[in-house]
């Protein structure tokens, strides 16, 4: 039980940043598509399982690149992605309908994986101290995708009033977290 509750408390604190970008994604969305939220859930709850696996395969070996690389990556993709959603929030000129790409399989994975690279150190860690790998990865994704889909859910219901504000908002939480994954790692 003790395993389960502490992977759990993992699960949930590895799935905050997938949360927070599936709000910004729910933002954008003019109505729930329960196949799109659900594609959403999948990206971020499958990436977040698959990093921890990936992480636990490397093992200690690679785990100092793997620390120092990972704050870097998720700074630079979602900076790139938030950048590009208040850009096309300022943008007077586009139809407001159009501004969200919002299931470019491109900018899923970028999102996905940017989300999920400290799942990835956090997979070294569980190689080293002898954590069921399998019962984690389980956890950690499950939690994240019902996680996911509940930000979609958030967003939308935030994105439909405000739609322009909501967009903006989006893209300037998604630089700020990419800001913060940075400075704890440099911190």
């Amino acid at each position: 039980m003790n395993t389960f509750v502490t992977l759990l408390g993992i699960g949930i604190g590895l799935s905050m940043d997938a949360f927070s970008v599936a709000i910004c994604k729910g933002l954008c969305m003019p109505k729930i598509n329960p196949r799109q939220t659900a594609l959403i859930g999948l990206f971020f709850g499958g990436f977040q399982a698959l990093m921890p696996l990936l992480g636990w395969l490397l093992g200690s070996s690679f785990a100092s690149y793997v620390n120092f690389l990972a704050p870097w990556v998720s700074f630079v993709l979602l900076g790139f992605i938030g950048g590009k959603m208040i850009v096309e929030a300022l943008h007077e000129d586009e139809p407001t309908d159009d501004h969200c790409d919002l299931f470019s399989i491109k900018e899923l994975f970028i999102l996905a994986i940017a989300t999920s690279i400290d799942a990835l150190a956090m997979g070294v860690s569980f190689s080293l101290d002898g954590t069921n790998i399998w019962l984690a990865i389980a956890i950690i994704g499950i939690t994240t995708l019902i996680l996911s889909m509940i930000g979609v859910a958030v967003g939308h219901h935030f994105g439909t009033k405000y739609k322009k504000r909501a967009e903006l908002a989006g893209g300037i939480i998604l630089c700020i977290i990419g800001i913060k994954i940075l400075l704890e790692h440099l911190l």
